[in-house]
């Protein structure tokens, strides 16, 4: 029981600063400006679904996918980062006009979840450095079987825990936006469309300088 307590605390506490639900919730609302707040609700249920399956799934199997593609953690980082810099661009670039053109049609479930996994789970919500991260927890975890078992246990609670999180945070912050008010939404969606830019260029960075260190040698 002790060894499952200690993989629940190593996973929230590596994890969750690097999922930061609290700070996409502005880029979450964002992308879902003419979703109605039942819609919005949903999806962030589907994203929190989302973000379990992928933490977990690369928890337990992260190493032998890559190892069986011949993909290494520094490619994964390059990519990743690629992809997490032009969505920060796309949104720092969006003119005031689209963020005041909400329209709240009824939508179907399609609709609602079209882009549930990607952009919005992957990279948004777990991105490169939130997999690079529980690929490298995984791969050191303990081998022998009762210590392995708690493992897993202690690696779906921690998940659990992070994706709760982020359905609370992504479901309620349509509240944060009307507590902020337009203009003060508007200030926290630039600033975290830029920081999403710079945490796209770290990343690429983190992988595409172990990449260049690996020609040097």
């Amino acid at each position: 029981m002790l060894e499952a307590i200690k993989t629940t605390i190593l996973v929230v506490s590596a994890l969750f600063p690097i999922v930061n639900p609290l700070g996409g919730s502005p880029i979450f609302l964002a992308l879902t400006r003419e979703y109605t707040g039942q819609a919005r609700w949903m999806l962030a249920q589907q994203i929190a679904v989302n973000s379990f399956i992928l933490l977990i799934a690369s928890f337990l199997t992260g190493t032998h996918v890559l190892a069986f593609f011949g993909i290494s953690l520094p490619v994964v980082q390059v990519g990743g980062g690629l992809i997490v810099i032009s969505t920060g661009w796309s949104l720092l670039k969006q003119k005031e006009e689209d963020d005041r053109a909400r329209t709240h049609g009824e939508m179907d479930s399609q609709d609602i979840f079209r882009h549930a996994f990607y952009p919005m789970t992957l990279p948004l919500t777990v991105g490169p450095g939130s997999i690079s991260v529980a690929i490298t927890l995984g791969a050191n975890a303990a081998r022998n079987l009762p210590q392995n078992l708690l493992t897993i246990v202690g690696a779906l609670i921690g998940s659990a825990l992070i994706a709760v999180s982020v359905f609370l945070c992504y479901g309620f912050a349509d509240r944060l936006a009307r507590l902020l008010g337009a203009t003060g939404m508007s200030v926290i969606m630039r600033l975290s469309s830029f920081l999403l830019v710079c945490i796209g260029v770290q990343i690429f960075w983190n992988g595409a300088s172990v990449l260049l260190g690996s020609l040097a040698k």
